[in-house]
């Protein structure tokens, strides 16, 4: 059980995934799920299926169930599998659900910004998860603060010191405001004015609906299960839970599913610009992206790389996960032996406590460990997915040859990232992406490599089998799809330093924040998706 607000963590309360908070690379983007199926277990199902999505989120974790006459909000901080047991699941009872887990990109880590977002309305309520980055926010909050004395007239005592500051509440806030329409046409009327990456999964107390944004930066699916039917961001959710996979929701598409069935509305013509970077990393390697297995397609990169750039070398090792797929195409196309040189532990996740600054100096052998027996002497091809600081390479290297390697040549299955992702992916800044200010052999000295290459931007393109134009590039080209507004209007931070929006309209939060309802505290706010400027 969630405890009172008044007793969460305090300030920031970030979790990290870095083991030194200076030095994170790429961080996932959120994960969204929604069911509906009357006769089954709903909120579990929500719940693996959020579990199989925990790479793209790992700060806070939450599920919203709805049994036709109210709907129950369940988040708290933290991974799906510490949020949720099995009494708190056994309560969610419903037919219809929608769970997320959160990375943050708009607003901080707090309790308050953790998803789904719950918001009543004239006519009952709604819950609302989102994955993406929007860039218009700023004037989506304007719009709230416009709608506000509409708010007031729902009687609810507002908290601005409990207020959600993100994204994902200013569209939630927005959706609720249908006094004259009803949530699938509001939507309609709202969807074409929010810009920037999204895929929204939310429901009122009948009905489950999702939308994915006109150029479908993040991907969006549909599955059925025997007695309903399921969303996601990955297939692999669907694989869990059972449900076959059917398709992506097309770019600009909202899908409703009732007890009519599914049916389908387009609120947008489709520009579509899918997100390289999730073939590079974001995604499970056991999900279908554009009719491809993400799998293929890195195994695909790493022949390409060896094509490109071959190396005079004894073995191939993968930096685990996401550098394994790319390192047996590697190995299969160079017929150098692939090998596992680095031990990965897995419970090192962004939960872990912050090490003292004597462990700190071990640096990262709190997540990988050399196996000296298997590298000593060795002439190695190290497999990456990217460099985004560089720092974690240097020390990889150091910590390489300190084992025994003779050579160390990294290759890495993605372009230079150059550019910062507004589109919810968490790079550096500009600023401190190595690659925007060295060129590659100035990098290679840097990280104390023998030699360095990097799969060229033509050739991963190739290997999606995606029609460049319709791939977002931006991070390794910065031709931004969406056209994004004035710096000041960017950032994490943005709804929390604004001065010119009263994010008070955004909280609407009843008076404790949690009404106690079959052994449940129903939270009525939330929020969560948005980031890049400003990480550390």
């Amino acid at each position: 059980m969630p405890q009172p607000s008044s007793m969460r963590k305090g300030g920031d309360g970030r979790l990290t995934n870095a083991l030194d908070p200076q030095d994170q690379g790429p961080q996932d983007a959120c994960g969204v799920f929604g069911v509906w199926a009357p006769g089954e277990d709903v909120a579990k199902l929500t719940y693996y299926g959020i579990f199989a999505l925990q790479h793209r989120g790992q700060e806070s974790a939450g599920i919203a169930v709805s049994n036709g006459r109210q709907i129950l909000v369940y988040k708290d901080m933290g991974l799906v599998s510490q949020v949720f047991d099995e009494p708190t699941l056994e309560a969610l009872k419903g037919h219809l659900a929608i769970g997320h887990c959160r990375y943050s990109t708009t607003g901080a880590s707090t309790w308050h910004n953790a998803q789904p977002t719950f918001h009543p309305t004239a006519k009952g309520s709604i819950a609302l998860a989102h994955n993406g980055n929007l860039t218009n926010t700023a004037d989506l909050a304007q719009m709230v603060d416009d709608l506000a004395s509409l708010d007031q007239e729902l009687d609810l005592k507002v908290r601005k010191s409990e207020a959600a500051t993100n994204d994902t509440s200013v569209v939630t806030a927005l959706l609720a405001n249908h006094p004259d329409s009803t949530v699938e046409e509001r939507a309609m009327q709202l969807l074409p004015q929010v810009k920037g990456a999204f895929c929204f999964v939310w429901m009122d107390e009948d009905t489950l609906y999702a939308a994915r944004d006109p150029q479908g930066i993040r991907p969006l699916v549909i599955g059925r299960l025997e007695r309903g039917w399921v969303v996601a961001s990955e297939t692999a959710a669907l694989d869990i839970v059972g449900a076959s996979y059917i398709r992506e929701v097309e770019p600009g598409e909202m899908v409703i599913v009732d007890e009519d069935g599914l049916r389908t509305r387009t609120f947008a013509e489709p520009e579509p610009k899918h997100c390289l970077f999730e073939f590079v990393y974001l995604a499970r390697p056991d999900t279908i992206m554009t009719g491809k297995r993400v799998h293929s397609v890195r195994v695909e990169i790493g022949r390409r790389l060896a094509r490109s750039f071959p190396a005079d070398a004894d073995l191939v090792i993968p930096v685990p996960e996401s550098g394994t797929p790319s390192a047996i195409g590697y190995a299969e196309e160079s017929g150098i032996p692939y090998g596992v040189g680095l031990v990965k532990n897995s419970y090192v996740g962004r939960t872990f406590i912050q090490p003292s600054q004597t462990i700190r100096q071990l640096g990262i052998r709190l997540k990988l460990n050399p196996l000296r027996d298997i590298i000593e002497g060795k002439r190695l091809v190290v497999v990456d997915d990217s460099i985004v600081r560089g720092n974690t390479q240097r020390a990889l290297i150091r910590m390489l040859r300190e084992a025994g390697a003779r050579e160390v040549h990294v290759r890495i299955s993605s372009p230079p990232v150059k550019w910062p992702c507004f589109y919810g992916i968490d790079f550096a800044t500009r600023a401190e992406l190595i690659a925007n200010g060295l060129t590659n052999d100035e990098i290679c000295r840097s990280i104390d490599a023998d030699s360095l290459g990097y799969i060229d931007l033509e050739d991963l393109v190739d290997a999606t089998e995606v029609a460049k134009d319709d791939l977002c590039r931006a991070c390794f080209d910065g031709v931004y799809p969406v056209p994004l507004p004035e710096p000041q209007h960017l950032g994490k931070n943005l709804l929390e330093v604004s001065e010119s929006v009263d994010t008070s309209a955004l909280a609407l939060s009843i008076d404790s924040v949690q009404v106690e309802a079959e052994g449940l505290a129903t939270s009525l706010t939330g929020g969560g998706a948005n980031d890049a400027l400003d990480r550390p």
